[in-house]
Order: structure tokens, then C-alpha cells, then sequence
């Protein structure tokens, strides 16, 4: 049920503006994950809209505009309502253990354009900010697709992770040359189909390991493209797929490292 939409300080102070939401709820667990989302509406102002509409029982901890202007529309110590069925590392209330931020961006189905430079620079300063304060392993902060991949694709295969990577921010490696060789697709099992999704499952995606490549496996694949391997995004598991993953767990940090930043 929804909450009253009252004022509140700002958990963070490169937050522009307040717009609270009275869709949230109480925390089940500790803060320990950011989720990146776009919004896949025409302007900022239908998706802002959206987001504080009872009816609509959606939310968000934060807003960035296209500007780099940073909008607060949820507490940080309530649950936003903004991952939804979702998964990882075998959790599913997501919501419990993420502060969600929504990027305005109409998406896929509205052409998908670039993010502007100073829009990703405050997302990048946002999450820096974030993690610090809450002590967020870098392999936590994370796309919607990441959670969701039979429902999602956002923030997409065009935000630029590799940039807020080189500020020190979440947990990326170089991807693998694409070339030729050996690939999984569609109708394609047996023992390295298995292996396949029990390394995707070990990075933290909610997979079960049945050794056939179906659908939900290619969503998960094709997820995992938008995210770290963004030259091809095709949800075919070739060499260059397998090869980023692998080596993306084996540099994964501990529970015992510090922050990225």
C-alpha cells in the first residue's frame, strides 16, 4: 500500500530537486545494490508523473534529467517500488536491498538515444556518492536487465557502463575480441550448455542450470551482452561472450573488499 508522499531531507547533496512519491514501503534488508534503469517515456515529466501516481504503484530513489539535474523521490531508508519481479544472487525482493534510479531516456521503443555526457556524469557522481555511504561492492551496481532479463533491457545497450567504470564506479573487464569459433544458441544442449548457465548463475543471474539453451537462457544472455559485452547484443553465446564472463568472475570482488570507490 502507499505511503503518504510528504517532504524529506535529501539523502544526498547533489540532489536539485525533491519530487516525493508515495509509493514506497518498509525495508526488509540492508542496502547493498544500485539498480540503473531508463525511463522509456517521451519526456522526464511523464515519467516523474508516473512515478508519483498512486494508481500507477511504481517508484524510484532518484530521477537524473537529461541536464545532470538529480531529482530525490523516495527516501533512501524506504523500499522504492522500481525493480519489480527480479532476482539475483538467488534474492528476489530486490527492492528490499536496491536503491533504484530511473535515467530519463525514452529507450528501445522510442529509438533509443545516446546519454548526454553531463547526464552520465551525474548518474556516475550519484552512484559514487551512493556506494560510499552504504559500503556497495562494485559487481552490485547493476541494470535492470540484469534482474529481470525476460522483462527488461534497460538502462540498455547504449549507457555507457565503461565510463562510470574508469571513475571507479561497479565492476567491468575489457570485453573479449569477437571472432569466430564455437557459439550456443536457441535449441542447442548438453554439458557446456550447463556450464554456461551455472557460470551466469555463479556471476549472480537468477538461472536455473538445465543444460538446454531455451529462452530464458537467451534473455539472460542477451542481458548479460547489454551490460558487458556491448559490441554484439544478439543473445547467441559465442567465444567472445564466454570469455568476458569468465574473466569478469574470476576479477569479481569479495565481501571483504572495499567499495569501488
Amino acid at each position: 500500500m502507499s505511503e503518504t508522499a510528504l517532504p524529506f531531507p535529501p539523502d544526498s547533496g547533489l540532489v536539485g530537486a525533491l519530487a516525493p512519491s508515495p509509493n514506497h514501503g518498509v525495508r526488509k534488508t540492508p542496502i547493498d545494490m544500485v539498480l540503473l534503469h531508463y525511463t522509456g517515456m517521451a519526456s522526464a515529466e511523464a515519467a516523474i508523473a508516473l512515478l508519483r501516481s498512486p494508481a500507477a504503484e511504481v517508484s524510484c530513489h532518484y530521477v537524473v534529467l537529461e541536464d545532470g539535474t538529480i531529482v530525490q523521490m523516495v527516501p533512501e531508508a524506504r523500499r522504492a517500488w522500481h525493480a519489480g519481479v527480479s532476482s539475483w544472487e538467488g534474492v528476489t525482493d530486490t527492492n528490499s536491498r536496491s536503491i533504484g534510479i530511473e535515467i530519463v531516456n525514452p529507450g528501445h521503443g522510442l529509438g533509443c538515444p545516446d546519454f548526454p555526457e553531463v547526464q552520465v556524469t551525474a548518474v556516475g557522481a550519484l552512484v559514487a556518492d551512493i556506494i560510499a555511504r552504504h559500503a556497495i561492492r562494485g559487481d552490485r551496481v547493476l541494470a535492470h536487465s540484469d534482474v529481470a532479463p525476460q522483462r527488461k533491457e534497460d538502462p540498455g545497450e547504449k549507457f555507457p557502463w565503461d565510463l562510470l567504470h574508469r571513475a571507479g564506479i561497479g565492476h567491468l573487464v575489457p570485453e573479449a575480441p569477437l571472432r569466430g569459433g564455437r557459439f550456443f544458441m536457441i535449441g542447442d544442449g548438453g554439458e557446456p550448455v550447463a556450464a554456461l548457465q551455472a557460470m551466469l548463475a555463479l556471476y549472480g543471474y537468477g538461472i536455473e542450470v538445465t543444460g538446454i539453451f531455451d529462452a530464458p537462457t537467451q534473455a539472460v544472455v542477451t542481458a548479460f551482452q547489454r551490460h558487458f559485452r556491448r559490441a554484439k547484443v544478439d543473445g547467441v553465446a559465442d567465444a567472445s561472450t564466454i570469455m568476458t564472463l569468465r574473466d569478469l568472475i574470476a576479477a569479481r570482488p569479495q565481501d571483504d573488499a572495499p567499495p569501488a570507490v
